[in-house]
């Protein structure tokens, strides 16, 4: 990383370089807070604040964008609580250890990495999402709730949009997992578990499961039809008629699909071959996903 450092205690700025340096980093020094908005971008701004009749602000306003650390020799309101208000980052207090700073300057580069990525994840998340019109009052849900759709990206949007709602964290947890059950367990109450694939279970387990998540805030997705649970259970039906452009659908909703939107187009003998399947297992589909054919 780039760093910046300003101190006007010159031994002390060469001492924090040279350790830095040893660790890779590349570092650069000046001594007044004029001298350093004249400087090129920095990854990292140490800024020490026992330079007498400096304002503090211009530096924190020219490197916005970079992970400033305050060097302080005590804490009072000019040194910490006003650099920290106007976007410092952090501080630390002289004589510190260079593996405590290399610690912080780690950690805060660590949070801006997340920060972007999230940005990132949400942005592709509403873009994904953007087709979709179904609307919910969250503040009415309550969880644990299994929700079944014959399109897994129902429940997703679901999920991910009561997270944000609720301002809590979310855990996603796929059931084909052999881990998941132990995983569920141990995951405390103050997130959103969104699990999928409950249809995997065996008939034993879905009771187990159902125990499990009888007091954690779950969202359960099925691409199958839910019977037989003692909590809530939400129907997305599907408002579209073609495929979302880009998707690729898993083939039990693939064969969901065709058979909704086609039945009525061709007759069952004709249906079930271009399936590549027999007219029992067609009606057998059929009963599955709880398909009726008007006549």
């Amino acid at each position: 990383m780039k760093i910046l450092i300003i101190e006007n205690e010159v031994y002390l700025a060469q001492s924090i370089a040279t350790k830095l340096g040893d660790l890779g980093h590349t570092c650069e020094m000046c001594t007044s807070t004029k001298d350093a908005i004249k400087s090129n971008s920095y990854d990292v701004i140490l800024l020490s604040t026992n330079i007498n009749g400096q304002d503090f602000n211009p530096i924190i306003e020219t490197f916005r964008s970079a992970i400033i650390i305050l060097m302080v020799s005590y804490i009072s309101n000019d040194t910490v609580s006003k650099p920290l208000s106007a976007g410092a980052k952090d501080y630390i207090l002289k004589p510190f250890m260079i593996e405590e700073l290399v610690r912080k300057i780690n950690h805060y580069q660590d949070y801006e990495k997340l920060k972007k990525r999230d940005i990132a994840y949400k942005k592709y998340l509403t873009h994904s999402f953007s087709t979709l019109t179904h609307e919910y009052d969250h503040d009415s849900i309550e969880l644990p709730i299994f929700i079944s759709s014959s399109f897994q990206k129902h429940s997703d949007a679901f999920a991910f949009e009561h997270a944000y709602e609720k301002d809590l964290p979310i855990y996603f947890i796929t059931l084909s997992d052999p881990k998941a059950m132990s995983e569920i367990e141990s995951l405390n109450q103050d997130a959103i578990l969104y699990i999928i694939d409950y249809q995997t279970l065996k008939k034993s387990d879905k009771k187990i499961f159902c125990s499990l998540i009888a007091n954690k805030k779950a969202i359960v997705s099925s691409t199958d039809k839910i019977e037989n649970v003692e909590h809530k259970v939400l129907e997305i039906k599907s408002e579209n008629n073609i495929f979302d452009q880009g998707d690729i659908l898993p083939i039990e909703d693939y064969v969901k699909y065709i058979v909704l939107n086609y039945q009525y187009k061709f007759p069952d003998i004709e249906l079930s071959k271009k399936l590549g399947i027999s007219r029992k297992s067609l009606w057998e589909k059929r009963k599955k996903y709880d398909i009726i054919k008007k006549k």
